[in-house]
């Protein structure tokens, strides 16, 4: 994952994703017959699990945007605020 820790948020989010893309292939296979007696379950269970770990396994290849985001921000916000403020003294006016 381009030298990125693979933290508790890292997995979390690549869950996520996986579960969206399981229920996005099953909405998708599902809603294409037409009726649900029509349906090959099989089919459509195996196909969303495929699925899944294509996802999973391009989470671990590429990493995840949004947590790489969400790592930014919250590194941004462990800088303290008056870290620019000089302290007296150290102007270069004389």
């Amino acid at each position: 994952m381009k030298g990125k820790p693979m933290n508790k948020q890292f997995w979390k989010a690549t869950a996520i994703r996986a579960v969206r893309t399981f229920l996005q292939v099953v909405l998708a296979v599902w809603t294409a017959g037409t009726l649900i007696t029509e349906v090959d379950w099989k089919m459509l269970l195996l196909s969303a699990v495929s699925a899944s770990i294509y996802s999973v396994l391009t989470s671990l290849l590429t990493g995840l945007p949004e947590v790489e985001y969400q790592q930014h921000i919250y590194m941004s916000a462990e800088e303290p605020e008056d870290s620019w403020i000089e302290e007296e003294g150290d102007t270069d006016e004389e």
